[in-house]
């Protein structure tokens, strides 16, 4: 199952990764860690003296809550879809920052509850369920607060692998947004409550700040562009194309799309404004470069989402949020690239297979030939392109290739060579990584889209 085109290939040379792609992602993480140095010396400033258990436990208190505060607006941040973060660190970078910030951000705000329950049940001479009750009813906003932990703490719960596996990809969406509300509960009081900010003003004035351009970007990015771009491109399905069993390409038309602006290797969200569809805004790739007047997405029935895209009628209004994500030429460093795709993870990397310039390889992994998805597609770019493709299947086995160092260097022998573009189901993302290090590609040079948000 390998199809291969030699010849002399394409003359021009990509232009390399623009510097700022690469210079942001590590901007981005200082200005985070910055961030949080500051709120340590707005305590430090604050705090005269630290004397005996309870005025430790109450600084190491005071220490978390800020940190949990200020870890709330950055993880917000990391969401709002800023152009910038979103396509140069990339959307599924962004997501797992975003996730691991999530559990720092339930820690901390489960240790500050704890550690300022038990610091001030030994300053008063309390027991610690006579002070929480004091707390919780008597001091300013802290019964507010206690409802936006509490939301805090089940959202995290929610995201914990083993419950997010039994929930659907919307119901998991649409319960985030609870954080939104827990992050408007508690912000009133840690002004109203946390000693670094009573009759602080510049202190105030500064969380003041940080909320409310957070806010900004989540209504503008979020809510206000995604309508603006509804109204004005009026995009509708055109038809449905089946590609191989449970996968279907589907074909949509609208106005002024060369605004989109969207590159190869990036996806959009979309909602399709039908019954049972309207309210989820999924995240799908572009399997064709977008078009002034034609966009087209494929998909495999990978839930009720997915599967009922089948099933759209031609006409069907259609919001397309994006586009979205960093997978795109600006990654590539070497000149010579290897594009690994799995499944339908295949659908960015038609895109880059078409539009890469210089020397290129696609390895497309599927179960059985046929769910190689878009094959006739591929083949005719190779042959335009004058480069080479390779089909491995697990069925039947006289065409399968394992997803080892050995049997990718088999493939494409000066593998260590390349740039390597990779998108597919997440064990054989996790299986060719581990493979692609051991045949000696650097980390910087593996560049992979997941899609798990």
């Amino acid at each position: 199952m390998t199809t291969a085109f030699t010849g002399t290939r394409a003359s021009r040379r990509s232009r390399h990764g623009r510097p700022y792609h690469n210079a942001v992602p590590f901007l981005a993480q200082l200005a985070i860690w910055a961030g949080g140095a500051g709120v340590l010396v707005l305590w430090w400033i604050d705090t005269t003296s630290v004397v005996g258990p309870a005025g430790w436990l109450t600084g190491a208190g005071r220490i978390t809550g800020l940190l949990a505060g200020y870890a709330c607006a950055v993880l917000l941040a990391l969401m709002a879809r800023v152009p910038l973060l979103d396509h140069t660190v990339g959307t599924d970078r962004l997501a797992r920052w975003h996730a691991w910030g999530g559990r720092c951000t339930v820690s901390l705000a489960l240790a500050h509850t704890l550690l300022i329950i038990w610091g001030y049940s030994l300053t008063s001479h309390a027991n610690v369920v006579g002070q929480t009750a004091t707390l919780v009813l008597h001091y300013p906003d802290l019964l507010k607060g206690t409802a936006g932990f509490l939301l805090f703490l089940a959202t995290g719960v929610l995201s914990a692998r083993a419950a997010r596996r039994r929930l659907s990809y919307e119901t998991w969406h649409y319960l985030h947004f609870a954080t939104y509300l827990a992050v408007f509960l508690t912000f009133g009081h840690q002004l109203s409550n946390g000693a670094d900010f009573v009759g602080n003003r510049a202190a105030q004035a500064a969380w003041y700040a940080l909320f409310l351009g957070v806010a900004a970007l989540l209504a503008w990015y979020r809510f206000a562009v995604p309508l603006r771009r509804g109204l004005r491109h009026r995009l509708r399905v055109t038809a449905i194309h089946p590609e191989t069993p449970g996968v279907v390409s589907v074909h949509l038309t609208g106005e002024h799309l060369d605004e989109l602006g969207g590159l190869p290797g990036q996806f959009l969200r979309w909602r399709f404004l039908t019954p049972g569809l309207r309210w989820s805004a999924n995240p799908y790739s572009l399997s064709a470069p977008a078009h002034p007047n034609h966009l087209r997405i494929t998909v495999r029935a990978a839930g009720g989402h997915s599967a009922a895209l089948a099933r759209l009628a031609p006409g069907t209004r259609v919001w397309a949020e994006g586009p979205y994500g960093g997978f795109t030429a600006h990654r590539r460093t070497a000149p010579k690239v290897l594009l690994l795709a799995g499944g339908v993870g295949i659908t960015p990397l038609r895109t880059l297979f078409e539009t890469l310039p210089g020397q290129v390889t696609l390895v497309y992994r599927a179960r059985r030939p046929e769910d190689l998805a878009l094959r006739g597609e591929l083949d005719a770019i190779a042959a335009h392109r004058r480069t080479t493709v390779h089909y491995v299947v697990d069925e039947p086995t006289a065409y399968s290739s394992p997803l080892t160092a050995q049997g990718l260097t088999t493939l494409v022998p000066d593998l260590a060579a390349h740039d390597v573009y990779l998108c597919g189901p997440p064990g054989m993302t996790q299986a060719a990584i581990q493979a692609l290090r051991e045949a000696g590609v650097p980390a910087r040079r593996i560049h992979h889209e997941s899609f798990a948000f």
